[in-house]
């Protein structure tokens, strides 16, 4: 299984929003500021700070990164990255190419997030 690394933040504090300490109606919570002028938008200094946009690769519940597979081909990709990626079938495989996937995910070692996804057995 993947190792835990404990997430240090950079920044605790919350981003107040421009002018919600001069105005009652203006709430505290975070607003992008849109104006033409705006300080805080142009990122001047000694304005309040504004939040930088950042990606993120989303990570499964077991701490590894998704990699979406649509076929066995692509799931040959996660061999030697096994250990940082998990596979997830792509919602429009069907349930005869999901089955062979996992199949060759089990001989790969490739963790596969959704495993159970239209493989119900009809009874």
């Amino acid at each position: 299984m993947a190792v835990k690394i404990p997430i240090v933040k950079k920044r605790t504090k919350p981003f107040k929003r421009h002018q919600s300490d001069r105005y009652h109606g203006v709430k505290e919570a975070w607003r992008k500021p849109k104006g033409i002028d705006n300080r805080v938008r142009r990122r001047f200094k000694g304005q309040t700070p504004m939040p930088k946009q950042q990606e993120d690769e989303t990570l499964a519940a077991n701490g590894l990164k998704k990699f979406l597979v649509n076929n066995v081909r692509e799931l040959d990709l996660l061999l030697m990255h096994n250990k940082t990626f998990a596979a997830e079938i792509a919602h429009n495989i069907s349930s005869r190419n999901r089955t062979t996937i996992l199949e060759r995910a089990k001989v790969l070692g490739v963790k596969v997030t959704n495993p159970a996804a239209r493989l119900r057995s009809e009874e």
